[in-house]
């Protein structure tokens, strides 16, 4: 799956932008600024990803992690950022193949994406098509992923 943030054609994007980690040590009823002192406030205050953020997806799968793979079809969900801490979200896809005898079916998984985790274990919850009844699970890693700009995640 290839999740693209940025450049000519994103695949993904931040639809609602969550919250600031940080308490505000300025801010009053009437104000709604935040200090920064520091330069760790300041990388959190502008991270690519914060709590309570909603991400609409309509990646690009491929047999392969390399972007030269042969499209096989699309990762289409959301993404909810659900910790303060650490890169987790709540994920729901649905994955359609466009290509083979399967052409036409999909897949939906739900799970908790750990960022941090090398190894990523998501619910099969049901099908269409070819996979109609579909039940199991779906590993997923990154292979080549950066927060700001997106990459590519491997799937089994």
């Amino acid at each position: 799956m290839h999740d693209d943030y940025t450049g000519p054609r994103p695949t993904a994007a931040r639809i609602v932008s969550g919250r600031s980690l940080l308490p505000s040590s300025t801010s009053s009823s009437n104000d709604n600024t935040t200090a920064v002192s520091t330069p760790l406030q300041w990388l959190l205050l502008t991270s690519p990803r914060q709590f309570g953020d909603i991400v609409a997806l309509n990646n690009t799968l491929t047999e392969g992690p390399h972007g030269d793979s042969t499209r096989v079809g699309t990762a289409q969900g959301f993404a909810v950022r659900v910790s303060e801490g650490g890169i987790v979200s709540h994920l729901t896809m649905h994955l359609v193949l466009d290509v083979g005898e399967h052409r036409g079916s999909s897949f939906t998984v739900s799970g908790r994406i750990d960022m941090d985790a090398k190894v990523r274990e998501s619910v099969v919850i049901g099908g269409t098509g070819r996979f109609r009844f579909a039940r199991g699970y779906m590993l997923t890693r990154n292979y080549d992923y950066d927060l700001a700009r997106g990459g590519t995640c491997d799937s089994k």
